[in-house]
């Protein structure tokens, strides 16, 4: 039961995803800019984090931590902002369910070829054939819902 719990919150964030970016659009479109509404948009994200930090009382992490992170860790919100950005120019032109076919894609691709060499600290999970065979699936999948 846990296991449908946790996977009912990972669709939730996939819808997320998907109406964070069409909102993103919109916003676009209001201001003729998609640099603007992604700032506006990174700018809720960081109230809404403010906000969870406050919530579940987490301390402030010590110096000697922040010291330790491997310097590749710091550059996610630069992974997050260029999707962002990305998904607001490419939306219009490639419609919601192409664009997000393609991003899942691109996100099981990377998965997979991460999770097969161990990368930043993952426990390796090599390419098996199931693995491949749900990638090529994932590929024919986006060919067949372009428009």
């Amino acid at each position: 039961m846990q296991h449908l719990f946790l996977y009912v919150l990972a669709l939730g964030a996939g819808v997320s995803v998907v109406t964070q970016q069409l909102l993103n659009s919109s916003l676009r479109t209001a201001l003729g800019s998609p640099a603007w509404a992604g700032l506006i948009s990174y700018a809720g994200g960081l109230i809404t984090m403010i906000v969870a930090v406050i919530a579940l009382r987490e301390r402030v992490p010590s110096w000697t931590s922040v010291a330790d992170v491997p310097w590749w860790a710091w550059s996610g919100g630069v992974f997050g902002g260029a999707l962002i950005l990305l998904a607001i120019l490419l939306l219009p032109s490639l419609g919601a369910a192409t664009l997000f076919a393609l991003v899942i894609a691109g996100q099981v691709l990377a998965a997979v070829t991460l999770d097969h060499f161990g990368a930043f600290g993952l426990t390796p999970h090599p390419i098996g054939a199931a693995r491949l065979a749900g990638a090529v699936l994932l590929i024919a999948g986006v060919v067949l819902i372009r428009e």
